[in-house]
């Protein structure tokens, strides 16, 4: 049965406020303890489907929702458009079992203002013990909660009382103040031959902007690693071609690599790129994460570098986290250009904040004028 819980807000408290929405009660208990195990999180309140939802936005002082799709009374898709009507500045986490409709929900939902999305395991005894799924959510709220302060000018998360452990380390906000050196571009003499791009959080609406901007002013092949389950890498290529008229897929292990192609990382396998004659193949693999990820920007620059040289354009657009800066330091070194997405468009200034505050950056620029600085770079005449 659906059921609302409001716990108050106090206006003291500097914890990122967040409302679970979950039509199973036993679902919001286990994601409300296993929150609040991080000092900088409170869950304000919780509902059972999307109607309680708005009825509790109204009460609560509510900065980051999780939001279940399937629910009674009003389903998760039905009541976002209605949240963010009534704060456009709240941040929403849609969550939901990994099924292919519940992907192409998300996707949906992210066009409609949502902000990141995380696939939940299928039933409360499965989550219970699903800690890689808790830590992601915990890191998305913060990340998420952090961005909605610095875009409303609101002080950063604070505990209320600090507790041992290793979260309470992690509970204050990277600044974003960092200065940021710009290096020169490639010479002109270098035109890339591969275009390589990393996103993560707010990933998805950004990719879809930049490569629709394009459409098909470059004729270099494509490789995107965005942090994304399986599933939904399938829906997003499917995506990405509507939108860009440039052929997308999933890279698949020892295909070609081609020009006027976008390949794109599919979920929980890294992407890297092995040097071949006549033509470099992609190759896919298992092996562990890195920064948290599976599949991870980083490897996939680090064998770009290996295979293509400096003859590379490197963009790293919004996510959480730092993943990128690494592969992308790489590629610098040994003459690739590297351009990120501005912190004013970014939904997290994380992976984008990364390699522009390390000095790695030729550009660093809105989303909406990406595309055209992406087709003047490559397309350009060698001297």
């Amino acid at each position: 049965m659906a059921t609302q819980q409001d716990t108050g807000t106090q206006g003291s408290d500097q914890r990122y406020r967040v409302m679970l929405v979950d039509d199973s009660a036993v679902i919001r208990g286990l994601l409300t303890r296993s929150l609040e195990t991080d000092p900088a999180i409170r869950v304000l309140c919780s509902a059972g489907n999307g109607l309680m939802a708005l009825r509790a936005l109204e009460r609560n002082d509510v900065e980051v929702v999780v939001l279940d799709i399937e629910m009674p009374e009003m389903d998760g898709l039905t009541a976002l458009p209605q949240l963010m009507k009534r704060d456009p500045a709240l941040k929403v986490i849609m969550a939901s079992t990994l099924t292919r409709k519940n992907a192409e929900v998300s996707m949906r939902a992210l066009d409609l203002g949502a902000s990141d999305y995380l696939a939940k395991p299928g039933s409360g005894s499965e989550l219970n013990s699903a800690s890689e799924f808790k830590r992601q959510l915990t890191e998305k709220v913060k990340a998420l909660g952090a961005a909605r302060r610095r875009q409303v000018g609101g002080a950063e998360a604070r505990p209320v009382a600090a507790r041992p452990g290793p979260t309470a380390a992690a509970a204050k906000p990277a600044p974003s103040a960092a200065p940021i050196t710009l290096r020169p571009s490639a010479s002109s003499a270098v035109l890339p031959e591969l275009i390589a791009i990393g996103s993560s959080t707010g990933g998805p609406q950004a990719l879809l902007r930049v490569l629709t901007d394009l459409k098909g002013g470059v004729g270099q092949p494509i490789l995107i690693t965005q942090h994304m389950p399986a599933t939904f890498t399938t829906i997003l290529a499917e995506h990405i071609t509507r939108a860009s008229g440039i052929k997308c897929a999933e890279g698949v292990d020892g295909e070609p690599i081609v020009g006027g192609r976008i390949y794109l990382a599919p979920g929980d396998f890294h992407m890297v790129v092995e040097a071949a004659k006549p033509r470099n193949v992609i190759r896919l693999n298992q092996n562990p994460p890195e920064n948290f990820c599976r599949p991870a920007v980083d490897p996939m620059l680090r064998s770009i570098a290996r295979a293509y040289g400096g003859r590379v354009l490197t963009l790293i657009l919004t996510g959480m986290g730092h993943d990128g800066r690494a592969g992308a330091a790489e590629l610098v070194r040994v003459g690739g250009t590297v351009v990120a997405q501005d912190e004013a468009t970014s939904v997290v200034w994380g992976m984008p904040g990364a390699v522009a505050t390390a000095g790695l950056c030729s550009a660093v620029l809105p989303v909406g004028e990406i595309g055209a600085y992406l087709r003047r770079f490559a397309a350009r005449t060698a001297a």
